[in-house]
């Protein structure tokens, strides 16, 4: 099982949305390295739900319920999205400033990449934010 983390502003669809609707298209993935991770994603993976710009926080884990197909809100062009599942809430939410300020964390692309929606996270960090968070699922 691959791990990785998904980006989403709380204004426009944050994680009580996600939870209510229990399996969602993770829709409007625009940029080319992105969909790449989207179309790598298979189903039983498990992604950290990440609330961006307002919170900047990792406040649930989501699992791959159906792997990459057509965008349906795309007009055009070759893009992805994949059906997610609400697995639950983290426990006690994971802050970018948080991760920042960790050495051990230094390698996450959600920091090296700070501006893409879906990002692959190690085994390694995955763990080791899981621990931080009180994540046992």
């Amino acid at each position: 099982m691959a791990h990785w983390l998904v980006k989403s502003e709380p204004d426009a669809f944050g994680w009580l949305e996600q939870v209510a609707r229990g399996v969602e298209p993770w829709t409007g993935v625009r940029n080319h390295a992105a969909r790449n991770n989207l179309r790598a994603m298979r189903r039983g993976d498990r992604a950290f739900f990440y609330h961006s710009n307002t919170g900047r926080e990792i406040v649930g884990v989501v699992e791959v319920a159906r792997e990459a197909y057509p965008d349906p809100t795309a007009g055009d062009g070759d893009w992805v999205c994949v059906d997610m599942r609400a697995v639950g809430p983290m426990p006690r939410p994971v802050t970018l400033a948080a991760m920042k300020a960790d050495p051990a964390l230094s390698g996450l692309a959600l920091i090296r990449q700070s501006r893409l929606s879906v990002v692959p996270v190690s085994d390694a960090h995955w763990h080791y934010i899981c621990r931080l968070g009180g994540w046992r699922g």
